[in-house]
């Protein structure tokens, strides 16, 4: 006898999102000019990417390297989304810390 189908486990052919852990880190924008490092706050990540939390008045590129602290490592960023002071970005790869860096 076939097990039931169950419901929960059905599909509305919609694309599911990768679950994000919340976390709270803080990292920076670097975009590669000088005087360009912008605080952040990172409140969820997974392998794939993230979600920053950033200063309204901040003017953040498409591309741009992330680091932070907390995991030692610069993530390359490519921006997906931008809603008011949240912007969700894609890694792209990761680099060692930044030398510019001076956190």
């Amino acid at each position: 006898m076939a097990n039931p189908v169950d419901p929960l486990q059905q599909h509305s052919g919609e694309p599911q999102r990768e679950h994000r852990p919340r976390v709270l880190k803080g990292g920076t924008v670097i975009t590669g000019i000088q005087n360009s490092e912008i605080a952040v706050m990172l409140r969820n990540q997974h392998a794939g990417g993230a979600e920053l939390k950033i200063p309204l008045e901040a003017r953040v590129p498409d591309r741009f390297l992330l680091y932070v602290p907390l995991d030692g490592v610069a993530y390359r960023c490519e921006v997906r989304w931008r809603r008011n002071d949240r912007v969700g970005v894609q890694f792209t790869g990761t680099e060692p810390k930044p030398k510019l860096h001076y956190g």
